[in-house]
């Protein structure tokens, strides 16, 4: 199977299972005849820009942060409402705080937002480093960031 088909049978997997591990993923590939590596699965996982999000069942699935459907703008909003605890700042590094096990998803989701005035994101498993341009763009991001969580 080539890579471009492999990838859309992994989009595939992803909106019909819930799928919370890379191993899980390998599984569900083998079982419709398609066998990869671990490393394979990270790589895809990266060029799909998968990431993990909570699901209902309070366990955290894959899902497509870039996938090609209608307004993506409110797909990453919604990711950060659903994963944002607080913010606070440190000169030109903005310092996020998700719910455990958020915070990739949410600095996906910041960086596919395409901030003029973020540089990137380092996530962990709950905190979020955002370098900012400079200390204004800082409170300027602080504010939209705001803004997006307050509307319903």
């Amino acid at each position: 199977m080539n890579k471009k088909a492999r990838h859309n049978l992994i989009l595939e997997i992803i909106e019909t299972n819930r799928v919370s591990t890379q191993e899980e993923l390998a599984d569900l590939l083998l079982e419709r005849g398609c066998q990869v590596t671990q490393a394979t699965v990270s790589r895809d996982i990266r060029e799909l820009r998968l990431t993990k999000v909570a699901s209902t069942d309070k366990g955290q699935r894959y899902v497509a942060l870039s996938a090609g459907k209608e307004d993506l703008g409110d797909k990453f909003i919604r990711v950060l409402r659903d994963g944002f605890l607080s913010m606070d700042r440190a000169e030109n590094i903005l310092v996020i705080r998700t719910v455990s096990g958020m915070a990739m998803a949410v600095a996906a989701a910041i960086d596919a937002m395409h901030f003029d005035r973020v540089l990137g994101c380092i996530a962990g498993d709950d905190t979020i480093f955002v370098a900012v341009r400079t200390s204004r763009d800082t409170e300027a991001l602080m504010d939209l960031i705001s803004s997006m969580l307050s509307k319903a």
